[in-house]
């Protein structure tokens, strides 16, 4: 008993893989995954680089330190601005000191959190910074982010 190849009529060796290829072609049944995570890396780049430029654009030196950055939420963040003239801005809008609690109050009593940002120039004197804490204390925010540059002086002496 001995294998052998089964030969056609014309005597070529048939294949039967050969023959079911001749036929109809096949459809393929496997998905490309490779334009769709071509389009999300594109997709991950535009937010990555969208994402700062949508934060409050009053103009101020901020002061550099070491700390790292807050979590984000998903509220929008509320910024407090106090630029080198000593105004005093809510997001973009300029707001007196008198009425300062008054409005803080009224905007923690439409959101859900109570954090906000202060930003504050780094030529302005440290009790000022602190007198409009004290005023985002009074009106009902209790978790105050203090908004600096990276990349400052650490306490190491080692400049980062």
């Amino acid at each position: 008993m001995g294998a052998g190849v089964i030969k056609g009529s014309n005597g070529a060796p048939r294949r039967g893989r050969d023959r079911r290829r001749r036929g109809k072609a096949r459809a393929m049944s496997e998905i490309n995954v490779t334009p769709f995570v071509d389009v999300m890396l594109v997709l991950l780049i535009i937010f990555m680089v969208s994402a700062p430029l949508l934060t409050v654009g009053v103009p101020i030196e901020l002061p550099e330190t070491a700390a790292e950055a807050l979590p984000v939420d998903q509220e929008e963040p509320l910024t407090v601005t106090v630029d080198a003239n000593g105004a005093i801005m809510i997001q973009t809008t300029e707001v007196a000191p008198d009425e300062l609690i008054g409005r803080l109050r009224a905007i923690a009593a439409e959101r859900v959190s109570d954090k906000i940002f202060l930003r504050a120039d780094g030529t302005i004197a440290y009790a000022k910074v602190a007198q409009v804490m004290g005023a985002l204390n009074a009106g009902g925010f209790r978790n105050i982010g203090l908004i600096t540059e990276s990349g400052g002086p650490q306490m190491d002496g080692v400049d980062g």
